[in-house]
This record gives structure tokens, C-alpha cells and sequence, in this order.
């Protein structure tokens, strides 16, 4: 049977084998953009899975999360994505740059979602970046006829949803820790977790930072007392990145002559922080390693919020600073719930549709935006950080300090579409833009302008390296 292509889409063609294949197997198909809207329902979101018995190919619709749990409990398997490295081994074998959803390619049992033939078309990611398959019910039947269905992901909308209040927050995060060590623990949740207290270095430019009287001499003495610290804000103000004029000599000259006392505040409390949680050693695959996109992000923040109409600006450090601490969720997260941590990473690496926070929310009962928040909260930080990180993935939140939270969201948005950060793409709301008093135009400068300096802020990332 041929293939049913609309005229206008005749410049891209599939690779030669899969367009045999599906001729073999008389299905019919239309290759349409994949900026085409449908509903993520009839979506199919394909994952390689394997174990030491060989390959799974996995397929359900966009709007559920692929739960590993279930299906290896089905399958009677421990089944993990396949490493990136011998996927893209497979996808290159066919010429393919990325995992289209037909089980007719690969030597692999398959199993899908059941309520995916429901539909009256699903749609396929067909190889091709940019394109994909629409099939029709009977066809998809048809492809999917030697496919196990079963009822193995969760649909989205049926995830717990969580509140705003930081006293639900501390329930959630409580819960969590009760069902991970499997105890009834009546302390409160601080003494039931060693949780490091506040860097000392990060407490005393805290209160520096309360300090009306406080000046430049008084945060450089501060800065000194920790040499690794002084250290690295010389450094980052003899950055390309800040073009200063001349030799940086010492650390009030980097702070009075470039950085400027605000910012040197929130900087060496970031950097402060880093050095509290190692990085976990696992982490999600073609994700962004954690101190690159906090420093992408930070810098955005800054350009947006410089943008942005002077009456409605937020505090610039605490901007900056939020920016930059804004998945410090992720570290505490890998360090609380540590055999959890690589269930989590992998869940994310086989859900690329679904944000982390929610596959977090579902897998453990707690986010990394709770968790980040309510240490923000155990630490006395200002009020408007840990409203930032809490409501970092709201685009609908106008509560208070609102801004914050709002800025980390676009800038997360922003990035994503230049492939920096994790998760699904993120719509970008008109009313999110007013509230901000940013229009499209402005926003994409701002990340345009930051991405022109990758290299320099490559180099400041450097100096976010915590210790081996």
C-alpha cells in the first residue's frame, strides 16, 4: 500500500527500511511536522528498556508516565532505558536520529499501553527529527498486533498535586521520609535527618546581609576569611564574562571595581551552599549537569529582570541568587532518599515527556521544589528564595514575591528551548510575560544574548565544582 503523504510535506521521506516495513505490513501513514497540534492522548512516547534477558520496546501515550515498578512487576523483569551511548548505536544502524515507536524494527518483545487503540489516529515519532507518523486506529492495530497491552503507566492528571503552604510541604516531605526508612517517626522532620547546618562562611554574608551599615570592606573581610572562597571571586571577576578593565588585585577590588557589593553577597552564598551536598554520582542521561544550567540560568534571571520595567523589578541579588540555587532540591534530594535517587533518574531518563518534579512527586510523595524549599526554610533564607524554588514550575502563581518564582519559570522556559536543562519543552504563557512586564521579543534577546557567551560562562562554571 502506498504511503499517504500530503503534498506540501513531500520534502522529507523516511529511511528506506522503515518505509519497506510498513509497506510489508500494509500500513498506511502520513508524515506531518511534528509542531502539528494533537491531543498528547493519541501522542505515543516509545522507550527502549533492557535488562540481562535483552531488549523491551514500551509504548504509551503522552499524557501518562511510564512506571518502571508496574511494568517490571508485569513483566516479572528489572527493566532500565537502554544506556544513551548503545541507543544511538541502534538508531544510527537504521539512520535514524531518534526512537520511532515501531515494534516491527526492532528484535524486541513490545508492550503498550492498552487505552493507546482507543483512539481513532496515534501519533509516532518517525526517526526523523521534526516529523512524524499519523496512523489510523486499524492500522495501529495492525502494527501493534503481536504487542502485549496492558494497563502500566499512570495518567498524568491522576498525579497528587501539591499545595503552595509550606506547612504542607513539611507533611509531604515528613511522609516521604516515614515510607522510605519504613519507621513511625514522631520527632520532627530536622531531627530525623542530618541535614548539615548553614555553611558558617554563608551565615556570616547572611548577616552582612541585614546589615544597612554593612560596606565593602566588611564583605571583602568576610570573603577572606575563607581563601577558597576569595579565590573564587577574583576569579570569576577576572571573567571574560565581565570584560573588566585591567588586573583583578584583590577581592574588594573585584568586588567594588566589577561585581558590586549585591551581587558578591549572593554569589558567595551560592558558593557557599555548592560546597554543602556533593553531586550524586548517577544522574539522568542528555540531561544538563546540575552547576552549568544553574549558572545559565542565574545569568538569564539577571538579563530578564534588567529588562524588565524599573517599577516591577525584583531585588537583583536575591533574583540571582534563587537562579542559582534553584534545583538545589536535586542535591538533597540524592542525598535523603539515595537508593531512591537511581529509581528517579531512571524514571526520568524513560519519561523525557514528563517534567522531573512530577515523576519526583509520584515515585516518593515529595518534589525537589519542596525539598529545596523547605530547606531554604530550615536555613532562615529570605523569604522571597524559597518562594522562588517552590513555585519555580507554577506559571500561574501571583502570590507573594511572585516575580521570583516567576522569573525562574521563564528562564527554565527560555533554556529549554535551546536544550538546556531537563524535562519536557515548557509553554511560556502570555499573562506570565505581562506580569513581568516582558514581551517575547525582549525575553528571547536576554537568552540570546547569554547563549552568545557560552564560553565565558563555561569558565565561571568551573569555579562551581564541588569537591571530589
Amino acid at each position: 500500500m502506498n504511503s499517504q503523504m500530503a503534498p506540501e510535506h513531500h520534502a522529507a521521506t523516511l529511511p528506506d527500511l522503515i518505509e519497506k516495513l510498513l509497506q510489508q505490513q500494509g500500513i498506511a501513514y502520513q508524515l506531518r511536522p511534528t509542531s502539528d497540534a494533537w491531543a498528547a492522548s493519541q501522542q505515543v512516547q516509545a522507550s527502549l528498556l533492557c535488562d540481562a534477558v535483552g531488549t523491551v520496546l514500551a509504548m504509551i501515550p503522552k499524557d501518562h508516565l511510564l512506571d518502571l515498578k508496574t511494568l517490571g512487576t508485569l513483566l516479572g523483569r528489572q527493566l532500565e532505558p537502554v544506556r544513551d551511548q548503545q541507543l544511538q548505536r541502534i538508531l544510527s544502524k537504521h539512520q535514524l536520529n531518534q526512537l520511532p515507536g515501531l515494534p516491527i524494527l526492532f528484535n524486541s518483545p513490545c508492550v503498550c499501553e492498552q487505552s493507546l487503540l482507543e483512539q481513532p489516529e496515534i501519533i509516532l515519532d518517525s526517526g526523523l527529527i521534526g516529523w512524524s507518523l499519523v496512523i489510523s486506529q486499524a492500522d495501529a492495530r495492525t502494527l501493534l498486533a503481536k504487542a502485549s497491552l496492558a494497563h502500566f503507566a499512570v495518567p498524568l492528571a491522576g498525579l497528587p498535586t501539591t499545595s503552595s503552604g509550606a506547612e504542607q510541604d513539611n507533611r509531604d516531605f515528613s511522609d516521604a521520609v516515614q515510607n522510605f526508612t519504613a519507621l513511625r517517626m514522631k520527632q520532627r522532620l530536622e531531627e530525623t535527618i542530618e541535614i548539615p547546618p548553614l555553611p558558617e562562611s554563608a551565615q556570616k554574608i547572611m548577616k552582612l546581609r541585614v546589615n544597612p551599615d554593612a560596606d565593602i570592606a566588611d564583605l571583602a573581610d568576610v570573603v577572606e576569611t575563607d581563601p577558597s572562597l576569595a579565590a573564587q571571586v577574583v576569579s570569576w571577576a577576572a571573567s571574560p564574562y565581565y570584560a573588566a578593565p585591567g588586573k583583578i588585585r584583590s577581592v574588594e577590588d573585584a568586588i567594588g571595581r566589577v561585581l558590586g557589593f549585591d551581587l558578591v553577597i549572593n554569589l558567595a552564598v551560592g558558593l557557599a551552599l555548592g560546597k554543602t551536598f556533593r553531586l550524586p554520582s548517577d544522574a539522568p542521561e542528555r540531561s544538563t549537569p546540575y552547576w552549568e544550567q544553574a549558572i545559565y540560568s542565574a545569568a538569564v534571571i539577571e538579563g530578564l529582570a534588567k529588562a524588565m520595567p524599573r517599577d516591577l523589578r525584583p531585588e537583583l541579588g536575591l533574583n540571582y541568587l534563587g537562579g542559582l540555587l534553584h534545583n538545589f532540591g536535586y542535591l538533597v534530594l540524592a542525598y535523603i532518599f539515595p537508593p531512591y535517587f537511581k529509581l528517579i533518574c531512571r524514571h526520568i531518563e524513560a519519561n523525557p515527556h514528563v517534567p522531573p518534579h512530577m515523576i519526583e512527586q509520584h515515585l516518593i510523595g515529595v518534589s525537589r521544589d519542596q525539598i529545596g524549599s523547605w530547606l531554604m526554610h530550615y536555613w532562615d533564607m529570605p523569604d522571597e528564595v524559597c518562594t522562588a524554588l517552590r513555585q519555580q514550575h507554577n506559571p500561574l502563581y501571583q502570590g507573594p514575591d511572585h516575580v521570583y518564582a516567576n522569573l525562574i519559570y521563564l528562564a527554565l522556559a527560555l533554556l529549554n528551548q535551546h536544550n538546556i536543562g531537563c524535562g519536557p519543552r515548557l509553554p511560556v504563557p502570555d499573562a506570565l510575560l505581562k506580569r513581568l512586564g516582558l514581551s517575547r521579543e525582549q525575553a528571547d534577546a536576554v537568552v540570546d544574548k547569554v547563549l552568545d557567551a557560552r564560553d565565558a560562562l563555561r569558565a565561571l562554571v568551573n569555579h562551581y565544582q564541588p569537591q571530589k
